[in-house]
């Protein structure tokens, strides 16, 4: 299972963090929380052996992405450690308002449904892209076409995303 996911997961945070040498800690801490983490039958709690469980890359994702987060939010705070006022109160992030997250959801919800409208070949290369961040010459060799078509289709999901998508509002 390490070998598996490693490098998937890798260009995933990568592009999150972007920064290849932020995005191997990250996945070498997510792996080392996860491998420490004993479950109630007493297997461990990843695998090599096993068959592909996506309760496990599941885990494994999520645990990497809330340590991308963690890892920023303590970079955002750090500038901020000298303020030594009594009085000094920080707004909570737009994110965190109730009306954000669920203009986010909502936003998501859309996008996700126009991205299931695509034709199959369309879609498959989209979310080969955008989700698993695999590259346009990798995705062609996995579909069996051409990198050009793998443009093609790219292009023509992020086209439909920006069509379906109302304007940019803010609350």
């Amino acid at each position: 299972m390490l070998e598996r996911y490693y490098q998937e997961l890798l260009r995933l945070i990568s592009r999150s963090t972007g920064c290849r040498d932020k995005a191997q800690d990250v996945v070498q801490e997510a792996y080392a929380r996860i491998l420490a983490r004993e479950p109630l039958g007493g297997a461990p709690a990843l695998h090599s052996g096993a068959a592909p469980d996506s309760g496990q890359r599941a885990l494994l994702y999520v645990t990497a992405k809330n340590i991308a987060i963690d890892e920023q939010r303590l970079h955002q705070r750090r500038p901020h450690d000298d303020i030594d006022t009594p009085h000094f109160q920080l707004r909570a992030p737009r994110a965190d308002e109730p009306e954000q997250r669920l203009h986010d959801r909502q936003t998501m919800e859309r996008l996700l449904a126009i991205i299931d409208a695509l034709p199959p070949r369309c879609r498959q290369a989209f979310a080969l892209y955008k989700f698993d961040g695999l590259s346009q010459i990798e995705i062609a060799a996995q579909m069996g076409i051409s990198v050009n078509m793998v443009e093609k289709h790219i292009i023509n999901g992020m086209l439909a995303c920006k069509k379906g998508m109302p304007e940019r509002d803010t609350l």
